[in-house]
């Protein structure tokens, strides 16, 4: 087509699609490759030309992908492939639990660091003493969402709490909320009659580094549910950058992406996955446990779990992911 490029927009859309065709057929040339290697090292094993050791390695590497392309098979939604808008609140418990909550936001920002994800804090609010109260991550990249909603709901920590002069073993919870990063090929209505905005001061504790003008943006937007009529008011703080224009753009962003999700929990009403992690933060609805003492991490939705505490407080979740999307992505795309 002559004037492809003529239409920014559809063409941006028809080129996205072609890169994810191209992903697959990438993949499949991989394994393909992958597999046809070891079939020649097989045969010059038998002959007594190669060590069982070198096939071994061949074999986990063919197995490695294999099992990559397996998995992106398991993100068939349309909203998979998109970015994140990941929130984490601290539970009750004070200063233990708001630790807790910034452990968790190093957790996935490691992993989004090894994974070439961008990752951006679009607000952020500091604890009383140490940790943080909240704060909202925006990822961006393909199926950052995919893999990331395994992480919605309850995330409960065991440890011997330094804050605690008697040593005791301390539990604390934080929740983590999983939203689609909306991208600009998403049509998302936004009644600008129903928005107002408030601007605020934003910065550190002091020093030459304070922000001596409003650049931080708060969103007010009265949703009406289309489906229920129950009526609310969607609250979007942004603190991102010093300039108010692009936080507010952030923040409408935001907007779009919470929008968006409430018609995917329309379209989606049996899919309480994602609806479990709206629980209240308390005893008996977490989805993950973190056992310090016990070097002992366990999935309670799947049952994996690892002792590597300090691999996974890194950032190494992936087994994590892999377990819960095998189990349970299937049934999402039944439903």
């Amino acid at each position: 087509m002559p004037d492809f490029w003529e239409h920014p927009k559809e063409a941006q859309a028809q080129m996205k699609k072609i890169k994810e065709l191209q992903q697959w057929i990438d993949g499949y040339q991989e394994v393909d490759a992958a597999c046809g290697e070891l079939e020649v090292a097989w045969d010059m094993v038998k002959e007594g030309l190669m060590e069982e050791a070198e096939l071994d390695a061949l074999y986990a590497t063919a197995m490695s992908l294999i099992e990559n392309l397996e998995l992106r098979n398991m993100l068939r939604r349309e909203e998979d492939k998109l970015g994140v808008v990941l929130k984490i609140n601290s539970g009750a418990g004070g200063t233990e639990s708001q630790d807790w909550a910034s452990m968790l936001m190093r957790m996935y920002l490691r992993w989004c660091e090894k994974h070439g994800y961008k990752t951006s804090i679009a607000n952020i609010l500091d604890g009383d003493e140490a940790g943080i109260k909240s704060c909202t991550i925006n990822v961006e990249g393909d199926f950052a969402y995919g893999y990331l909603k395994s992480e919605n709901g309850v995330h409960r920590l065991v440890r011997v709490s330094p804050y605690n002069a008697q040593g005791k073993r301390m539990t604390s919870f934080a929740s983590v909320f999983v939203t689609p990063l909306v991208d600009d090929t998403i049509e998302v209505r936004v009644d600008p009659a129903l928005l107002s905005w408030d601007t605020f001061r934003s910065g550190g504790a002091g020093g030459q580094n304070v922000n001596k003008v409003e650049s931080g943006v708060r969103l007010r937007y009265q949703f009406t549910d289309p489906y229920t009529g129950e009526k609310e008011e969607i609250l979007i703080e942004n603190t991102e950058t010093r300039d108010q224009p692009k936080n507010k753009e952030n923040a409408m962003r935001q907007l779009r992406s919470i929008l968006y999700d409430k018609e995917l929990q329309h379209r989606m009403q049996e899919q309480a996955k994602v609806e479990a992690g709206k629980m209240k933060i308390e005893w008996g609805s977490q989805i993950r446990s973190y056992v310090f003492d016990d070097r002992r991490v366990k999935d309670h939705r799947t049952g994996w779990q690892t002792s590597d505490v300090g691999g996974v407080m890194d950032g190494d979740i992936d087994d994590f992911i892999k377990a819960f999307l095998m189990e349970f992505a299937g049934t999402e795309e039944a439903e």
